[in-house]
């Protein structure tokens, strides 16, 4: 279960899931060995049995809700990552033994799993006024960061001087994707996990124009942060739609949720194991038990 939540990472819809025959996967002086030998062989295996379940979870989830994921939503997720790791994304993705065609791979089986979890997840106007409390719109800063306390409060007192925060930061900033663009990093919201908890929060109480008047001890160092666009908030009737989502990727993290939904969208598939020795392959979920929440 825990690495459907994390990415349905190798999931291959392409892959049959009936023994494949007697064609040669490989060769040596002792001997040969064919597809059927190697099928065997990994389908008795704990691993083996997690990558079948994976496979039929996600063709399911692709005939159940493949319309509602189009190309264009994944591909806007994989720029995202392509953005955010801009010339270290290739060895990045290298590092992590993948393709950028298994990124998109994964990246669909998690929207798909998304859509899944929406549409078996009752969200009510008490759930979206709860989640309101904690939402921030998205806001765009820029931030200057540095490795000591006494060079924050330099740039501060620079900033009270009337020096631009563009020049400070190109001057001091030790962040080097930002620091010549003004130290601008891309929007964020309260659902943004790859932010320092503390900058984040600094960052929402600023209004536009706005900087810290005090530097902003994080994990990274010391931040200081101007904001550029802060947003009305308005009311939670405004952002329904913003908030089911965040609602939906809290959901995602919870695996009693994800269990109960798995359950469902399996005995909605139909599924059929025709090799005996894998008939429980799915009990976990398939069990009346599963279902309940």
């Amino acid at each position: 279960m825990k690495k459907w939540l994390i990415a349905l990472a190798g999931v291959l819809l392409s892959f049959t899931l009936v023994a494949c025959g007697s064609k040669t996967v490989a060769t040596t002086d002792g001997g040969k060995i064919t597809e059927s030998a190697y099928y065997s062989s990994l389908k008795s295996t704990s691993s083996g049995k997690q990558v079948l379940q994976q496979m039929i979870l996600n063709t399911v989830l692709q005939d159940q809700y493949g319309k509602k994921v189009k190309d264009s939503k994944v591909n806007a997720e994989f720029n995202k990552y392509k953005k955010q790791y801009g010339s270290s994304f290739n060895s990045v993705l290298q590092q992590n033994g993948m393709t950028a065609a298994g990124l998109k791979k994964d990246i669909r089986s998690n929207l798909l799993l998304q859509e899944a979890v929406r549409d078996n997840i009752k969200v009510t106007d008490k759930d979206l006024q709860k989640q309101f409390k904690s939402y921030q719109p998205k806001v765009t800063v820029n931030q200057i960061l540095v490795s000591k306390k006494s060079t924050a409060e330099t740039v501060i007192s620079q900033l009270k001087k009337g020096k631009s925060f563009s020049s400070l930061a190109k001057k001091y900033s030790t962040d080097s994707a930002t620091k010549n663009k003004g130290g601008r990093i891309s929007p964020f919201d309260n659902t943004n996990t790859s932010l320092d908890s503390d900058f984040k929060e600094a960052a929402f109480k600023l209004k536009n124009g706005e900087y810290t008047k005090k530097p902003v001890k994080t994990q990274y160092g010391y931040q200081v942060i101007q904001m550029v666009n802060h947003p009305d908030k308005g009311t939670y009737k405004d952002h329904k739609s913003e908030l089911k989502d965040q609602i939906v990727t809290d959901k995602l993290q919870d695996s009693s949720t994800v269990r109960s939904v798995v359950s469902k969208v399996l005995k909605k598939g139909n599924v059929n194991i025709q090799d005996k020795d894998l008939q429980n392959v799915l009990s976990d979920y398939l069990s009346s038990s599963s279902s309940k929440k």
